[in-house]
């Protein structure tokens, strides 16, 4: 390991992430990892790392008073952005950050004066969950050098917004494929909010699968939703007073499954014997219900790691991103079964 000119008399006396990345001239993600005994790293690298963290005598701290602020930006608090929120929690502080969190109330963030009131606080870095920003709050952040990127965006932003995603329409992709290869014909599909990238893209999905499989595509099995139960509920319902009924139903989250699952009950209709359901997000309750449900597992947590480590990054290398969306990937449990 090359000299740095440091004694342990000049040594600092706190040493950040960012300052071991920055003298491995690797990336925040990359020390984040090593530090975890995550995978994919070069042994080299992950050698490297490792030396300069017993070097430089590092710690992991729970919180301290200096701490930056990472500040996160959401319309409102459910169980996918609970799940979310954990994630960039555990990278912050990993990375010597503490986290606030701004709910809006609005799922466009945009007008409501959030970003006048962050600017005031200073933070390093702004995630914004489930947001659009408008011209006037990027001008805001960047005239104060404050780095941010979206995560999850709820519509598609503009180049030059950063931005960490899933591969939804994939995910849409496999959960309907799925069902067709248990004999499902008639699948019905339960949607987010219709101006929403990520219902669009999963519903783009959907409609691919049917289309490669030489299903017709028929309008009166798309209900639309807006990722909450009790509408889940009422479509759901909808569905199932059809002349034609699906035998399966694809909803577009795991929380307007649970719905399906609840109006089903109320019917005396046994899932998977008589009903196949399939969620998207994967949530931590989703194997704890009664059945396991199947669904597309989006990686909330790697996504919320992705992009605190990326927006940190940026502050500190002042570097362009782009958008990166992860993968999705189909988790099969007990809610699916072959049609009858």
């Amino acid at each position: 390991m090359s000299g740095t000119g440091r004694d342990e008399g000049s040594r600092p006396e706190r040493t950040t992430l960012a300052d071991i990345a920055a003298e491995a001239s690797v990336s925040l993600a990359t020390v984040s990892r090593v530090l975890n005994g995550r995978p994919g790293i070069a042994d080299a690298t992950r050698q490297r790392v490792l030396e300069l963290l017993r070097d430089h005598g590092y710690q992991r701290r729970e919180s301290e008073g200096d701490v930056q602020l990472v500040e996160v930006v959401c319309s409102e608090l459910d169980s996918w952005m609970m799940e979310l929120l954990q994630g960039v929690e555990e990278t912050a502080q990993e990375l010597g950050y503490s986290t606030m969190l701004t709910e809006t109330g609005h799922m466009r963030a945009t007008g409501r004066g959030w970003v006048q009131r962050t600017i005031a606080r200073r933070p390093a870095a702004v995630i914004v969950v489930f947001a659009g920003l408008s011209v006037q709050e990027k001008r805001l952040l960047r005239a104060e050098g404050i780095p941010f990127i979206a995560l999850d965006p709820v519509t598609c932003q503009d180049p030059d917004v950063p931005a960490v995603g899933a591969a939804n329409w994939f995910g849409g992709l496999m959960a309907t494929a799925h069902l067709i290869k248990l004999g499902h014909r008639a699948i019905g599909v339960i949607t987010g909010p219709q101006d929403m990238l990520s219902s669009r893209a999963r519903l783009a999905g959907y409609r691919t699968a049917l289309s490669e499989a030489g299903i017709p595509d028929r309008p009166e099995l798309i209900a639309v939703g807006d990722y909450h139960k009790p509408l889940a509920i009422t479509q759901t319902e909808v569905l199932l007073d059809l002349a034609d009924p699906p035998t399966a139903i694809f909803a577009l989250n795991d929380v307007q499954a649970f719905g399906v699952y609840e109006a089903a009950a109320r019917r005396g209709i046994r899932i998977p014997d008589e009903l196949s359901v399939v969620g998207f997000d994967d949530l931590e309750i989703s194997e704890l219900a009664d059945p396991p449900l199947t669904t597309v597992r989006q990686p909330l947590r790697e996504m919320a790691e992705m992009a605190v480590t990326l927006v940190l990054d940026r502050r500190r290398r002042n570097r362009s991103i782009g958008r990166l969306d992860l993968a999705t990937s189909l988790i099969v449990r007990e809610s699916t079964g072959a049609v009858r």
